[in-house]
This record gives C-alpha cells, structure tokens and sequence, in this order.
C-alpha cells in the first residue's frame, strides 16, 4: 500500500510504503505557538520538571531507521555523522527516504527551536542522534525476500551504533522473522554497554504476529498506551512486551526543514522509552546498561491486576522522572535484568514472563498485571481528555509490514484506569536496598481542544 505525506512549508510528497516501520499514521500540521501545548505526552511525563534533573546531555542514541534529516530546525545541531546501509537509495544516512526516522529522532531530541522556541520538543532534547540508515525492504517481491533484506542489514546496523559509541539503539522497525546474525549483533551491542529498544508492531487489532527484533533476547520491547493509560488497540501484545509508553496523538518534527506530523504507534512508544534511558543515563554516567534497564523496571508504572508483568504492556508504562528522582539501588553492574538472555541460552521456547531481575528485593512488592491493557501508575490526566485537532492533510504515513493470514489470539481485556488521585509509588521493590520514591505530585491539566480520531489503516504493502 502506498500512500503520499504533504508537509507544511513547501508541501513536499512521498512514497510511504516500507516494511516493518511501526509508526502507523501521521498528519501534517502547521508549525505554530501551541506546538509545545499539543505534545501532551511531554506534559503527562513531567518532562519539563525532569529537564532541570537532565536534558539526556552527553548520551548518543543510535536511530536505525530510514535516515534522519538533520535541516529540520527541531533537530539542528542534534544530528551526527552516522553510516548508511541502504544501498537501494539515494544519498545517505542523512537523507529520509521515509521522513519516519526523522520523526523518531524528534521525539527523542527535539530541542523545539522552530520560531525562537516554539517548535516541537524530544523527550531527551539534550542527546545526540546517531542516523543508521536501512534499506527499503517493503518493496520486496515477498515477505521472505523483505525479511532477508532487513535482518541482513540490521545486523551490522546494530554492530555499528555500539562500535560508535551508542548508549542507546532505537529500532523503530520490524519483520516477522528474526535471525542468527541479529541475534548475535544484539549480544554484541549488549557486551559493548548498549541498551536496545524496538516496538513490538501495530497489528494487535489484527492478525498480532509476533515482530522482530522486539522479540529478539537481549532487546527491549515496547508497546503503546494511549491517554487512558491502556494499550492502544493497535500495539501488539504477547510475551514479548517488556514495557510501555505513550503512543497515540503525537506531535513530534519530522520530515525535512520544518516539518511536524501528527502520528501514533509502537514507534512512538520506542523513541520515549529510548529517550527516558537518555535520560537517566545522562543523570548517572557511570552506570552499565543493566543498570539503566533495572532503574527504569524498579521505577515502572507497572499493570494493576496483580502480577508481576502481562502481555499488553509488560512490567508497565516507563516513567523517568521517578528514576530521576529516586531510583535506588541500580543492582549488578553485569547481570541483564530482563528474563530473556538468560531463558534463551538455557534454550527455552519462548520468551519468559516471569520477573525481571531486580536485586535483592522481594518480588512479593513487583507490580499488578496479567491481562489488563492499563496502568493508573504513570499518570493521571485530569478534566476533559480530548485529543487536539491538528490542522493538515491525514495521511498514512508509513505502513507495518505483512501479517499471517490467521485469526489472532484473543487481546488481554481492558480494564479503566483508576480515577484521578496522587502520582504513585512504584511497583517494583520498595524495600532496601530499593527505597520508596519522593513524594507525589500533581498531575498536570490537559491543553487541547476537541478530539479528532485517527483513521484505521489499509494493509501492508505485501497483505
């Protein structure tokens, strides 16, 4: 399925069918005052109270994508000197063949500069972006062909961010197949200190076929919340499901010189968890990656049934500034914190569900969860929750790549969000050596106008 995306400022046109990008859909939208007032996502985080903690200065997060393009005024000056894989297209890493990995670069380090300030911000604007450019493997002949074509170039994608320094890698995309050499790239990206995200696809309304590399061991999968704190419809869920974040309604700079879209999807949600480890890596330099990773499951917003992790968000919705405020005790410098590695190498059949490595606290203190698709834990929106309308022309931005063609399982079911009342404590340990985070704080108002749902979107380009 192809689709054209016209940008504000200049009205520019392009193609928009790839495979595996797991940013379903964006609009176009003028550039104005309210920008900042429209990414609700940064104000439900708290962003600006965590921006005088850190801003994500000193950290680089590698965007394994479609190309970044650095002439966006929200990314100047953000944009390093990366490597292009993609030997099917024009230019380089620099050049946006999609204009999707400019949006993720945007939501991680946007530094809203468009108009004095009033242009769209990342959730991390003080890190750096390192652009990895894939190829366009949407256009294969066959999903087998498209597969082959990604994992032979995110393999050595991967190898590359953590050669260049990467603290953090971002795969914004997907097949419905791994490999041994991702695999392989991925323990490599992890022994050289690096921490990986990547969403687990937007087919949960559909066939909700498991995607790689989210569900890779040793790689961090992400699904969406929308404002009601649930799992979007469209985020996938499963066993592979880490963690969550804010995926729906984003305004965020992206395309070329002062493009802004509107968009929604697991791709969203990768790009601010990748910036919240920014975030508390740059607060706390000297930590590992297994620390960063432990920091952000002991000071998650986890599910409320329960348990420890479910399948629509996983141990819970990410929340930095709780890390930023009081994270605890970081554990073990080299013990990964995530079940996968250790349930791949003792050759187990599936990912595991069980808890996240989390020190010496009791687990008996871990989260709420199996098969609910919210969490009241992250934030609560007070008031009216109403979408802001975003002028532009709608449009499918990019497409996720092919489905099977059978009858999924049955989505976890939806549970409301408890009703408004103070920002919780975590959900992971709260014992020694994990003390009980600082106080709660209000949550903030929304700044919007009326709702404007988004579209359902067509099929994959190989459906």
């Amino acid at each position: 399925m192809r689709t054209s995306s016209t940008r504000y400022r200049g009205r520019r046109a392009a193609a928009a069918a790839a495979l595996g990008l797991l940013l379903v859909g964006a609009a176009g939208t003028p550039a104005q005052a309210s920008t900042r007032e429209k990414q609700w996502f940064l104000d439900a985080m708290k962003a600006e109270q965590m921006w005088q903690t850190s801003t994500g200065k000193g950290i680089t997060v590698a965007v394994i994508d479609t190309g970044v393009d650095p002439s966006n005024p929200d990314l100047e000056g953000q944009i390093l000197k990366g490597k292009d894989f993609a030997t099917d297209q024009s230019g380089d890493e620099h050049t946006d063949y999609e204009g999707h990995g400019t949006g993720m670069a945007g939501l991680i380090a946007g530094t809203g500069a468009y108009d004095g300030g009033n242009g769209a911000f990342g959730l991390a604007p003080g890190s750096k972006i390192l652009p990895v450019r894939l190829p366009k493997s949407g256009t294969a002949a066959n999903e087998a062909e498209g597969n082959r074509i990604f994992n032979e170039a995110l393999a050595p994608a991967i190898r590359y961010a953590a050669d260049a320094g990467a603290k953090v890698i971002n795969i914004s995309q997907a097949a419905s197949e791994g490999s041994p050499r991702v695999t392989e790239a991925v323990e490599y990206a992890l022994d050289k200190g690096a921490l990986l995200f990547a969403g687990v696809g937007n087919s949960g309304n559909k066939a909700n076929e498991v995607m790689y590399p989210a569900a890779t061991p040793g790689v961090v999968g992400v699904a969406a919340v929308g404002k009601n704190l649930r799992r979007t419809a469209e985020s996938e869920y499963g066993p592979q499901v880490d963690m969550a974040a804010p995926g729906e309604d984003m305004v965020a700079a992206c395309g070329s010189e002062t493009g802004l879209c509107r968009t929604h999807g697991t791709s969203d949600a990768t790009a601010l968890a990748s910036a919240s480890a920014a975030l508390i890596w740059s607060k706390h330099p000297t930590w590992t990656n297994n620390q960063v990773l432990r920091v952000m499951l002991n000071t998650i917003g986890a599910p409320t049934d329960g348990k420890k992790r479910n399948d629509a968000i996983g141990y819970g919705i990410v929340r930095p500034r709780i890390a930023l405020q009081n994270p605890g005790d970081p554990g073990p410098a080299n013990k990964y914190p995530l079940p996968d590695l250790a349930a791949a190498a003792a050759t187990s059949p599936a990912p595991s569900t069980s808890a996240p490595d989390t020190g010496d606290a009791s687990a008996s203190d871990t989260a709420k969860a199996e098969n609910s698709d919210d969490n009241s834990a992250l934030w609560t929106v007070l008031g009216s929750v109403g979408a802001v309308v975003l002028v532009g022309a709608l449009v499918t931005f990019v497409v996720v790549r092919r489905r099977s063609a059978t009858s999924p399982q049955a989505a976890p079911a939806q549970q409301p969000p408890h009703p408004g009342g103070p920002y919780p404590h975590p959900a992971h340990p709260t014992q020694p050596p994990y003390p009980t985070p600082g106080s709660a704080q209000a949550p903030p108002t929304w700044h919007g106008g009326n709702s404007q749902p988004h579209p359902q979107q067509g099929p994959g380009p190989h459906q």
